[in-house]
This record gives C-alpha cells, sequence and structure tokens, in this order.
C-alpha cells in the first residue's frame, strides 16, 4: 500500500527532520511511504477571514493534484482514535478503499472545508495543537505503530 503524508508549509527543525527520517525508514518494510510537503500560502501579520479562506483554498487546489488515493484529513475537529483502532483502520479498512491513502496536515491555518469534506475520514491527534512538524512526526510513528499491531510485535505494549 502506498501510504502518502502530505503536509503544507516546510519542515525546518533539524532534529524533527532526523525522526522524520527515522520513520520512514522504519516504514519500508510494510507500506511504500512517501512525504509531500507543499507550500503554504504566504499572508500579511494580521491577515484578514476573506485572505485565510483564499489561501486554504489555493492550498486546497494545491493538496487535490498531489494527494493520492483515499484522502484522511487531519484536523483538531476529527475523530481521535486510539492506537489499536488506528492499526484497524490502516491494516483492514484502507487497504479495502485501494492501494493508497494520504493523510493531510494543513498549514498554520488548517484546512478548507472543502479538503475536510471530501476527505474519507477527519482525524483529531489530540485537542492540544502541535507544531505541524511535531504532528507530522507523530502521525509517522503511529503509523508505523499500526503495523507493528498487526504484526503483534513487541513494540507496542
Amino acid at each position: 500500500m502506498l501510504v502518502q503524508l502530505l503536509t503544507v508549509g516546510k519542515q525546518k527543525e533539524p532534529h524533527l527532520l532526523a525522526a522524520q527520517d527515522v520513520y520512514m525508514k522504519r516504514l519500508t518494510p510494510f507500506c511504500k511511504f512517501e512525504f509531500t510537503q507543499l507550500p503554504a500560502v504566504r499572508l500579511s501579520d494580521k491577515p484578514s477571514e476573506k485572505e485565510i479562506q483564499a489561501a486554504l483554498e489555493q492550498e486546497a487546489a494545491a493538496i487535490r493534484k498531489a494527494a493520492k488515493g483515499t484522502l484522511i484529513a487531519m484536523c483538531i475537529e476529527g475523530k481521535q482514535m486510539s492506537s489499536e483502532g488506528f492499526a484497524s483502520l490502516m491494516t483492514r479498512e484502507l487497504p479495502m478503499r485501494g492501494s493508497a491513502v494520504t493523510f493531510v496536515i494543513g498549514s498554520s491555518f488548517g484546512l478548507s472545508e472543502g479538503i475536510k469534506k471530501e476527505a474519507f475520514r477527519r482525524l483529531s491527534m489530540s485537542e492540544m495543537t502541535f507544531p505541524h512538524a511535531l504532528a507530522a512526526v507523530m502521525l509517522m510513528e503511529q503509523v508505523y505503530r499500526a503495523y507493528q499491531i498487526e504484526k503483534n510485535s513487541g513494540y507496542h505494549k
């Protein structure tokens, strides 16, 4: 299965980039993993709601072009899942929908309503807010954990 993590905005923190590399390597035996970063639309320091919505729509167009397969929107209002529930989604439900899934993490202003409506699922990692680069690492780890749960390894305790 192709698992794509698509983020809007560039990752810059060296320690988080290193962590991303670790999980990309760990995922190699289980799936084809792609990490795609799209540029965020630049906004003024204090953008109006109209400017934000226009930027989200521009980003949505880029997301639609880059996304592959089933779309999962990562957003604060999404459903929270246990690691076991996520493992079931990853290893049982999503493969039945096709050979590719894209998890999308929006820019600092989130995702457009259109992308959220088009998504097969809306998921949330937490009600807390995390930097996007850290959220990407956390999601990669959960994808890896899902495969480990399915394999019944000792990784998930």
